[in-house]
C-alpha cells in the first residue's frame, strides 16, 4: 500500500518575463484568472487531494506571494465591521496557518529539476506532488486528486499527461508508452523536448506529478540536460533505469498553459463562462464581437 501522499513542492521561482511588464513587480503566479490569482488555483487543487503541507521554491522579488497566503488583520476586521461575511469567507480561504507553508530560495535559475531538488530536506523519504502553477486545469474532480486516486493503487511514480498536436510535441517532456491501459499508461521512456519528427508518441507530460523521493536521490547528480537546465524529466526517467514503476496519467479535464499570453486569455474567458454571474455578460460581449468580424468580413 504506497503511503499517502501529504506535501507538494510549488516551483515559483521564474521570473515571468513573457508577461512583461505586468511581472516587473508583480509575481507571475499572483497575476488574476477572473478574480483569483494564479497561485490559488494550485492551492486549491492541491487541497482538494488531500495535501497538508505546501513547499514553495521561490526567488528574489516574490514577497507579495509569501504576503498572499498570511492574514490580514486591517483588511478582515473592515470587512467584519462593515458586515460583508460573504466576502470575509472568501478571504479566510487565502489563509495559510502557520508551519502549513514553508518558503525555500532557489538562489540561481537551473531548470525545473533544481527546483525540486531544492526542497529535497523537506521532502525526507516520502512521496511528494509537484503542481505547476502555470498549468491550470478546469475539472470536476481535481486533476492532482485523480492522480492521488489513482496512485493509491499503483504507487511508483505519476505524471499527468494529455495528447498534444505532433508538430508541437517538441515543446513538452514526451512519454514512451509500454502498455496503454486507457487512463493510465505504463511508460518506458521520456524524452524533454524532442527533435521535430522525433518524438516517441504524442503524450505529453504537464504540470501535475507524484514523485518517490528516489527521484530526489537520481536529481543529486544535478547534471544539465535539455536547454542547458536539469530537467526533472530526465530524474524521472531515471526511475525507468533503475525498473521502479513509471505512469502516465490521462486526466480528466481542461489544461490552459497561463504560462503564454494567449492561454491565460483562454483561461479567462472559460473560467468567465463558467462563473454564473458573470456568464450572460461576457457570452453577449463574444457574440458581438464574432458578429463585428463576420460582419467586417
Amino acid at each position: 500500500m504506497p503511503h499517502r501522499v501529504t506535501k507538494a513542492i510549488f516551483p515559483v521561482a521564474g521570473l515571468g518575463t513573457r508577461f512583461l511588464p505586468a511581472t516587473k513587480s508583480v509575481p507571475k503566479e499572483i497575476m488574476t484568472l477572473v478574480d483569483r490569482p494564479l497561485i490559488q488555483y494550485a492551492i486549491d487543487e492541491a487541497r482538494e487531494a488531500g495535501i497538508k503541507e505546501f513547499i514553495f521554491v521561490t526567488s528574489r522579488g516574490k514577497g507579495a506571494l509569501e504576503d498572499y497566503f498570511d492574514h490580514a488583520p486591517t483588511l478582515e476586521q473592515e470587512l467584519r465591521k462593515k458586515g460583508k461575511d460573504d466576502l470575509l469567507d472568501i478571504l479566510k480561504t487565502t489563509n495559510m496557518d502557520s508551519g502549513e507553508i514553508a518558503y525555500i530560495r532557489q538562489h540561481k535559475a537551473l531548470g525545473l529539476g533544481h527546483a525540486v531538488w531544492c526542497a529535497r530536506r523537506l521532502i525526507g523519504n516520502e512521496p511528494f506532488a509537484v503542481i505547476l502553477p502555470d498549468d491550470v486545469i478546469a475539472a470536476e474532480t481535481s486533476c492532482l486528486k485523480q492522480m492521488v486516486d489513482a496512485y493509491a493503487e499503483t504507487g511508483g511514480n505519476m505524471v499527468a499527461a494529455m495528447e498534444v498536436p505532433p508538430e508541437k510535441a517538441s515543446s513538452y517532456g514526451v512519454l514512451d508508452v509500454a502498455d496503454d491501459m486507457g487512463h493510465m499508461v505504463s511508460i518506458k521512456g521520456m524524452v524533454e523536448k524532442p527533435a521535430p519528427g522525433t518524438a516517441p508518441s504524442n503524450l505529453a507530460v504537464i504540470g501535475r506529478y507524484i514523485l518517490s523521493p528516489n527521484v530526489l536521490t537520481n536529481l543529486n547528480k544535478l547534471e544539465s540536460g535539455a536547454g542547458g537546465e536539469i530537467q526533472l524529466t530526465d530524474a524521472i526517467a531515471d526511475e525507468l533505469q533503475q525498473e521502479n514503476a513509471v505512469y502516465g496519467y490521462r486526466f480528466r479535464g481542461q489544461r490552459f498553459d497561463c504560462g503564454s499570453k494567449s492561454g491565460f486569455l483562454q483561461a479567462t474567458v472559460a473560467f468567465g463562462l463558467a462563473r454564473e454571474e458573470l456568464r450572460d455578460d461576457l457570452s453577449a460581449y463574444i457574440r458581438d464581437i464574432v458578429k463585428m468580424e463576420n460582419a467586417a468580413e
